[in-house]
């Protein structure tokens, strides 16, 4: 029979965590700080940022959480990390040559095209909006991106405040049109054309008399056939409503 001394444990319990300490190490070399964001977002897409955990990434990696703690200490800071990839993706390629209003319309192009390939970049965005912290936007990334927008805004006449606010809202335009794109990513196709149709046939039915509009626009008014239209019509809106600020201002 053999006995456990303190001294005996002690050693023990030693030796397992150096063995833990080793193995997180081994772990580290074979992963990087990008090889962890890579996959990071690649679940995030798929099944969303509440599902995301340190954990389940590390499995899906196949490590210890440990190994993953050397790159992010928490899931806010991973998220950090999400979010700063999502910035670096984006062009900020413009034509300086080019009317402002088309420089502009370039660059919110850009921000729709990264957050429409990553199903979950709008809601992580949204997330760090909704927590009010600017964490998520402190990397160089993010800088360069406002930089670059505001340079823009500042170049095309308008105030720091006035920038800054356009700036602003073109991100949540962003976010607003991605999140709202016409067909549910949740519903299959059957189910999607079948709750159009409820909808259609429920504004179609409204009294004539006391709804002539609604009636007429019944079916424009359920419409999500076209995402791209979807997409192109907030752009030109949120363009246009940057003109008109700029016209109202000149006219002071």
């Amino acid at each position: 029979m053999m006995t456990c001394t303190p001294y005996s444990c002690q050693v023990t319990s030693s030796r397992r965590s150096t063995a833990l300490e080793e193995q997180a190490g081994a772990e580290r070399t074979r992963l990087t700080r990008a090889v962890v964001v890579d996959r990071a977002m690649q679940l995030a897409d798929a099944d969303g940022l509440e599902a995301l955990t340190i954990r389940k990434l590390a499995t899906d990696l196949g490590v210890t959480p440990m190994a993953l703690y050397w790159h992010f200490r928490s899931k806010d800071e991973l998220l950090d990390g999400l979010a700063e990839r999502l910035w670096s993706e984006i062009d900020l390629t413009v034509d300086s040559e080019a009317p402002w209003p088309v420089q502009l319309r370039r660059l919110l192009e850009s921000l729709l095209r990264v957050l429409r390939a990553h199903p979950g970049g709008s809601e992580l965005l949204l997330h760090s909006e909704k927590q009010g912290e600017m964490s998520a936007f402190a990397g160089e990334a993010w800088a360069r991106a406002a930089e670059v927008t505001l340079e823009l805004l500042r170049g095309a006449g308008f105030d720091p405040d006035t920038a800054s606010a356009i700036a602003r809202s073109a991100l949540w335009t962003g976010i607003m049109l991605v999140r709202s794109e016409p067909g549910a990513a949740w519903l299959t196709e059957e189910e999607r054309i079948e709750a159009q149709r409820k909808k259609q046939v429920a504004l179609a039915s409204l009294p004539l008399a006391k709804y002539p509009r609604l009636v007429e626009c019944a079916v424009p008014m359920t419409a999500c056939d076209d995402p791209d239209q979807h997409y192109e019509f907030g752009i030109r809106l949120f363009i246009a409503g940057v003109q008109a600020i700029a016209a109202d201002d000149r006219r002071r």
